[in-house]
Parts: structure tokens; sequence; C-alpha cells
């Protein structure tokens, strides 16, 4: 079993000519969980909290733990813990094409020799061999948010991290997205606007100016997500 541990975590950061900026405030919490789904507004502090679970940002005071390991000190393993996605596919899809871009991500994990055939089962898997060859700037949202899942996912990281995954996708894509989600064995960790996935999973947590406000069951929690939504509408 996975987990994540953040111990009295602050984060801030410098503000030039104004000393600093305080991103997250006495973060301690366990994240044992098969899914876990982090809500609250635009600037809240949800992309800052998934991005310490990988050591894209380390804490001003306090630690993170991922299946105890520190991800100051211990930085590089645990980034081959936690795979992570972000919200615009194309932040982290670097290569020429769809096959070529899984390959990349397999280069340190696979011998050259087996590269290619490794890559192919793994767009197989995700039903993206028909797109092999396709240029990424040529694929729909959905398309380009499928590959870069595949492409953290074709390591087999034990914990998956996403921002916002379904935040850029239509309906039908967003459905397909959340369903494949549902079914993964790795550890699940997403930040979202989407409360129907966020109520599809076993605990949520509601963050608000840079705390966790609450934490619970999804349902309690997305209850929790509205009427604060709707007490900042109405000042």
């Amino acid at each position: 079993m996975s987990s994540v541990v953040f111990d009295r975590v602050d984060v801030s950061v410098p503000v030039p000519g104004q000393g600093r900026k305080q991103l997250l405030t006495g973060i301690d919490l366990e994240l044992t969980e098969q899914r876990i789904a982090i809500i609250g507004s635009n600037g809240s502090g949800k992309s800052t909290l998934l991005r310490l679970i990988n050591g894209l940002v380390t804490p001003s005071s306090g630690r993170v733990l991922v299946n105890n390991l520190d991800t100051q000190s211990k930085g590089g393993k645990v980034r081959r813990l936690v795979g992570f996605v972000f919200t615009d596919p194309l932040s982290q899809l670097v290569m020429p094409t769809v096959l070529e871009d899984v390959e990349l991500s397999l280069r340190a994990h696979t011998h050259r020799s087996q590269r290619r055939t490794v890559a192919e089962q793994v767009l197989e898997r995700f039903g993206l061999l028909p797109l092999a060859g396709q240029s990424i700037y040529d694929l729909s949202g959905g398309e380009r948010q499928l590959l870069a899942l595949a492409t953290v996912l074709a390591v087999e990281p034990e914990i998956l991290v996403a921002d916002e995954p379904t935040t850029l996708l239509d309906l039908r894509n967003r459905l397909r997205i959340g369903r494949l989600l549902a079914d993964l064995p790795q550890q699940l960790i997403i930040s979202t606007h989407d409360l129907q996935l966020a109520a599809e999973t076993d605990r949520v947590l509601v963050v608000d100016k840079g705390r966790v406000v609450f934490d619970g069951l999804p349902d309690e929690a997305v209850s929790f997500y509205r009427q604060l939504a709707d007490a900042g509408v109405q000042r």
C-alpha cells in the first residue's frame, strides 16, 4: 500500500518587494486511500499540494514522505515512484510523434533494442497505436491527455498524481479519462474542478487559502465545498 505523508508542511515563496507569499500553511496529512481528490477554487493551493508529492515543490518547513522517502533528500527515488500528469498535456509531450514520446519516457527503463516494441505495446493498451506516427499537434485534446497518461504510466509508477486531468476536455473525453483513472491499480491523487469526478473517489480534501479546511468522504466534502463557494459569492 502506498503512503504520502505531509508532516507540518508550510510552503512560501519570495515576492520581489513584498517579502514572502504563503502558499500552504500547516498541512498535516497521511494519504493511504486508493483514490483521493483535492478540490478548491483557483489559487487555493491545490496544485502546490500536488507538486509537493514528487518534489516539484519543496516545503519551506516540515517534510513530505512518499513511502517513507523524504522528497527533499530522496527526490530522485521519489520521482521514480510518482508519476505526474499536468493539466495541459502539451507541457509534457515533447517529441514530434506519439510513438517517440512514449519511447522517450521508457529511455531509462527499457533497453534500446526493446524500446520500440514496448512503446507500441503501451500505445495498444491505451488504444493509441493507430496514431503512433502522428504529430502530437494533430491529436485531439482527449487524445493528447490519453497520451500524457500513457507516457507516465508506461514506466509503472506506484502513485499517479494528476493536476486537473479533465479540465480541458469535452464530456465524452472527460468520461473516457475518468473511467481510465478509476480502473488504475496505482494510488491516484488528483486535483479537480470536476465535482462528479471527485465524488467517485474514496476521500476528498477541500483546500481554501492554503489550508485543508475539510477532509472526509466525497459526498460530505463536495457539499462543504459548495457551501464554501456559495458563501464566497454572497460576500
